[in-house]
């Protein structure tokens, strides 16, 4: 078994597998799960999340689900040290963390540390990202170079990726990242992360999804929501605008028929699954795979460690 210095990763859309995945190889090796799902770590909403299920998480034990009330505020940087924590108090067991999700900010986070911010500015980031285009990635790391010379000297003019986020770090903050790191508001983890990500057709992702959400509405989700509401926890909900449960609120308000409510979480499901998509293809360092197997296969390789 691998003594593992850098941490896996098991990231993707939505949909994709990646618990499944997780779990079969907690059958083998003795893996504990950290969640990176900004939607799990909400109490209450269990059916629309598609929470780990008390099976598998007997299998392979999960961490950060179900940690925050329903509105309440999350950040990438809270998120750094509740899953570094989750790492360290996982590895002094003898056993082995796996992070496991499909927020890519939480990811990123992890991967590459934040700057706390109020939000990510997502004008600024494209901005950027259609500057480099036009640009390139010389003139880019250029201006880099001029803004954060420090920074621009850990980076490969290449590294798209990491010269557009400190690019963007500088333009939100009026700070280089430099600078942040020196006075403790730039968190890095201690640990190092590979990420395995899973990167399957788009078509048959958006057939699982569709599916998927038949299922949840099969076992219960509009009947969930509304005992939530009784129980009084209708706002937060509506604060935390996650999707099923935001359609279902409309239903439920009177502006949409049960149909049109389902048929809208399927379609802002597939949305959020191709942004999903777009992100781990462009903003997250990681190894990519068309299937769960192919992916299974060589994450069981490096947890095996290299031969003796």
């Amino acid at each position: 078994m691998a003594d593992l210095r850098r941490i896996p990763v098991i990231c993707g859309p939505t949909g994709s597998g990646k618990t499944g995945i997780a779990v079969s190889l907690a059958e083998k090796y003795p893996l504990e799960v950290i969640s990176a799902d900004s939607r799990q770590i909400i109490r209450h909403l269990d059916i629309g999340t598609a929470k780990p299920t008390a099976q598998e998480c007997n299998i392979a034990p999960t961490h950060l689900v179900n940690i925050v009330e329903p509105g309440e505020r999350y950040s990438a940087f809270r998120f750094i040290d509740d899953a570094v924590s989750a790492v360290s108090e996982i590895t002094a067991r003898k056993r082995l963390p796996v992070i496991v999700g499909g927020t890519g900010l939480y990811i990123r986070a992890l991967m590459e540390g934040v700057v706390e911010m109020d939000d990510d500015d997502m004008e600024i980031r494209r901005r950027l990202e259609n500057e480099m285009e036009e640009q390139g990635p010389g003139a880019m790391y250029e201006r880099l170079e001029a803004i954060d010379p420090l920074e621009a000297s850990k980076l490969h003019p290449n590294n798209k990726v990491r010269v557009i986020r400190a690019l963007e770090i500088f333009h939100v903050t009026g700070k280089c990242k430099s600078e942040l790191v020196v006075t403790g508001a730039y968190r890095k983890p201690a640990f190092e992360f590979e990420a395995f990500c899973l990167m399957p057709d788009r078509e048959e992702l958006y057939r699982v999804i569709d599916d998927r959400v038949e299922r949840m509405m099969e076992m219960g989700l509009l009947e969930e929501l509304r005992g939530l509401i009784q129980r009084g926890l209708g706002p937060g909900i509506r604060r935390a605008r996650v999707i099923g449960y935001a359609e279902l609120l409309d239903h439920l308000d009177g502006n949409k028929t049960l149909p049109e409510a389902v048929n809208l979480i399927k379609q802002n499901t597939r949305r959020y699954a191709k942004r999903q998509l777009t992100w781990f293809r462009n903003q997250v360092t990681c190894r990519q795979y068309p299937d769960r197997d192919s992916l299974r296969a060589e994450l069981g390789e490096f947890l095996d460690g290299p031969p003796a």
